[in-house]
């Protein structure tokens, strides 16, 4: 195997994507005095070496092995988290959560990263093996209950916004073997009523919606009553929820509408983030030259927030750049899956489309205060080795699957 034999434009894509993202945190440690991301470049170097050495060792498997293999690696993943409940650390901004598995002061990594490949995986071995895509809630229940368990047992560390990215993932999948865009709203619907249910307003008019839709979609008559009655459980598991929180924890729930409401605290890094990027206007301050990030006001601005720093050092035409080379590498990935030789490898590569769409799309979303603070990475940008690991280990897989497009047969050492 050589490198004119590999998918040239994924490995484009990738190395587009990867040396801004070097660049930008490289740039993330030159502040007017040191901080924790002062020098963290070079530690992420080495990670993309480590992340390069996984991707080529992946790329040695057939997916008929990674499918055989799948149901091992997702018991694997599970034991871990359950293991992270019991014995896991926080790091960095997650601090409090218990989301690293540790040996004595050493970090050996986050398994919710490895828990999303390994979900993904069997997701696509599940759905792989049906011959027609789900029609009913009801046949639903298998692939949900897939991702049920990792979900919860990521929730509790607590990782939000990891748990959502599996969730994510799920919808990603389901939509890619066609399952109808209408059943998968229904099967979204309960979320949607927990997150409306703070908005007494909001939620009276999801559940008038939803029942409106019901009417018109017909389902089954125990699957409707499940979806109404789940909706409107939510709302009431809601407000129970929030009248229990203490005010700091309402104040963070409502500082994702209104940063101002807690500015000092809750609502302090989304602020910081709005105004660094606000402040680059249209051709940025110039590299190296951020205010926000040289006086550190820039939370997290090596993990969490380093889109922060693209919007303010390279303005609206940098922002706009590098969201079209993650959006030229997602059309990549989706051009192998939809070629793939089969349901298992075309889902699997579907998967972790929907792993770095989701990943995008909640990171870039919470630095402009569209979406909630949830701690979420960028790809190939943000300071991570669990993260860049899987990133560029899952590129292997889809490497080897776009291989075997194209020649159908096996790589050689």
């Amino acid at each position: 195997m050589t490198v004119r034999e590999v998918d040239r434009s994924l490995l484009l894509a990738v190395t587009l994507v990867t040396i801004p993202g070097l660049a930008t945190l490289y740039s993330a440690g030159q502040a007017d005095f040191p901080t924790v991301a002062s020098g963290i470049w070079m530690r992420q170097v080495l990670w993309l070496i480590l992340g390069g050495l996984g991707a080529a060792f992946a790329f040695r498997f057939s997916p008929r092995v990674v499918e055989w293999i799948t149901p091992y690696a997702f018991v694997t993943a599970i034991i871990l988290l359950v293991a992270t409940l019991f014995f896991g650390t926080g790091a960095g901004t997650a601090a409090g959560s218990k989301s690293w598995l540790s040996i004595g002061s050493i970090r050996i990594g986050q398994p919710a990263e490895f828990a999303k490949l390994a979900t993904a995986l069997m997701l696509a071995r599940h759905l792989g093996a049906k011959r027609e895509s789900p029609r009913t809630l009801a046949e639903l229940i298998p692939a949900g209950a897939i991702v049920f368990v990792p979900f919860v047992l990521i929730g509790l560390q607590p990782d939000l916004g990891s748990a959502l990215v599996l969730v994510g993932i799920l919808f990603a999948m389901l939509y890619w073997v066609g399952v109808n865009v209408w059943l998968l709203l229904l099967l979204a619907s309960p979320m949607i009523s927990l997150f409306l249910a703070f908005s007494t307003g909001l939620w009276g008019a999801w559940i008038v919606a939803i029942t409106l839709l019901l009417f018109w979609l017909r389902p089954y008559v125990t699957e409707a009553l499940v979806v109404w009655s789940g909706n409107v459980a939510m709302g009431v598991i809601a407000l129970g929820v929030w009248n229990r929180l203490a005010d700091y924890q309402k104040n963070r729930i409502l500082s994702f509408l209104n940063p101002e409401v807690d500015p000092q605290a809750a609502g302090w890094n989304v602020i910081q983030s709005k105004v660094a990027i606000g402040s680059g206007g249209v051709f940025g301050t110039g590299f190296l030259e951020g205010s926000q990030k040289r006086l550190a006001f820039l939370p997290a601005q090596h993990t969490d927030f380093i889109f922060s720093i693209v919007g303010e050092e390279f303005g609206f035409l940098g922002v706009a750049v590098s969201l079209l080379l993650f959006a030229f590498l997602l059309f990549v990935l989706l051009r192998i899956a939809a070629t793939a030789v089969d349901s298992f490898s075309s889902l699997m590569v579907a998967g972790i489309t929907g792993m770095l769409f989701v990943h995008i799309v909640e990171n870039v979303g919470m630095t402009i205060g569209m979406l909630p603070v949830t701690g979420i990475p960028l790809p190939f940008f943000s300071y991570g080795g669990s993260f860049a690991l899987i990133c560029l280990f899952s590129i292997g897989l889809v490497l080897r699957t776009a291989w075997e497009t194209r020649y159908g047969g096996y790589a050689e050492g």
